[in-house]
């Protein structure tokens, strides 16, 4: 085994197991997050410390500035490269994150859908949101019961695959759980609902005390309005309208714990159609190194990638 997996909701603890896990087996970590990705973006994506990116090497972090376009399918053939590297040091790759699009993309691809039509593209952006969702309910209700129909952009590239192969975006994209395509240990961490959201209004709270709007209004600045992904992300996307006087800080700051345990919810129904995952349930006095110890007894490492090194013939 060469390869590991380790997902799960925001806020769940990941980070701390995967940095613990990768000092254990002599591995590096590949960031498995949409928005990491991007440059600037740090405080509101609990991006890994300068110390923490010292201590293990990360890998697709800051791997994208906002004036550009990232997706799944650039995710992927940057993961695969990643991987590749890393394996040739005779290192660990342990992949991390919670966006399970990536995970997927990686392991399965992305089905048959088509490019974007930019002409249709700008026709669907005109249109009001509700007759969007309207529209996606008639033609694929698959779709719009498991979309995020509160994302303007991903309802409108499912309809936009949809009229221009004139099929329904679900019978599309790629089989989830269809098979594990590279027989790896793929672990999922949950916590109990309460211990979760705890953690979860904590760490938005910490947030704003390192200043995520002040981060936000910089990157106002340097175009993060433009940038569709970008400025979509939760988080980013309440201080926005918080900064244009639609909502008080205090509001704010309760709107996006909110839609942020409405995510970690949607992530995890998620990964629970992955049926190779194993769910790892974190008790709420469990520490990082107690999970590391719950993980490392399933797996099988060769011991040159134990102590990340090559042994003498």
């Amino acid at each position: 085994m060469q390869l590991i997996a380790l997902a799960g909701p925001t806020a769940v603890g990941k980070s701390e197991v995967a940095l613990l896990l990768a000092e254990k087996l002599g591995g590096e970590i590949v960031s498995v997050d949409s928005m990491q990705v991007y440059r600037g973006l740090d405080i509101g994506t609990a991006k890994p410390s300068q110390a923490q990116r010292q201590r293990v090497p990360h890998h697709l972090v800051d791997v994208a500035d906002l004036n550009e376009t990232f997706d799944a399918a650039r995710f992927a053939k940057l993961a695969e490269q990643a991987i590749s590297e890393i394996q040739g040091r005779v290192r660990v790759p342990i992949l991390c994150g919670g966006t399970g699009l990536y995970f997927q993309a990686l392991f399965e691809g992305l089905g048959e859908a088509p490019p974007s039509d930019p002409v249709l593209r700008a026709q669907l952006e005109t249109m009001p949101l509700g007759d969007l969702l309207n529209e996606l309910q008639e033609r694929d209700p698959k779709t719009h019961e498991s979309i995020d129909r509160q994302n303007p952009r991903r309802v409108i590239r499912a309809l936009e695959v949809i009229r221009l192969t004139g099929r329904p975006f679900s019978e599309q994209r790629a089989a989830w759980a269809k098979q594990n395509a590279r027989n790896l240990p793929f672990f999922v961490l949950t916590r109990e609902r309460t211990d979760l959201h705890r953690r979860i209004d904590a760490r938005v709270e910490e947030m704003f005390d390192r200043g995520l709007v002040e981060e936000t209004a910089n990157l106002l600045q340097r175009g993060l309005a433009e940038n569709r992904s970008a400025s979509q992300a939760i988080g980013y996307r309440q201080v926005i309208d918080h900064l244009r006087g639609e909502h008080s800080l205090k509001d704010t700051i309760a709107l996006i714990k909110t839609k942020t345990r409405q995510f970690a919810k949607r992530q995890m129904t998620w990964f629970r159609k992955y049926g190779a995952a194993q769910v790892i349930n974190i008790k709420a006095g469990d520490t990082a190194g107690d999970i590391v110890g719950a993980i490392t007894p399933q797996l099988t490492i060769r011991d040159e990638y134990r102590s990340g090194e090559t042994q003498e013939s």
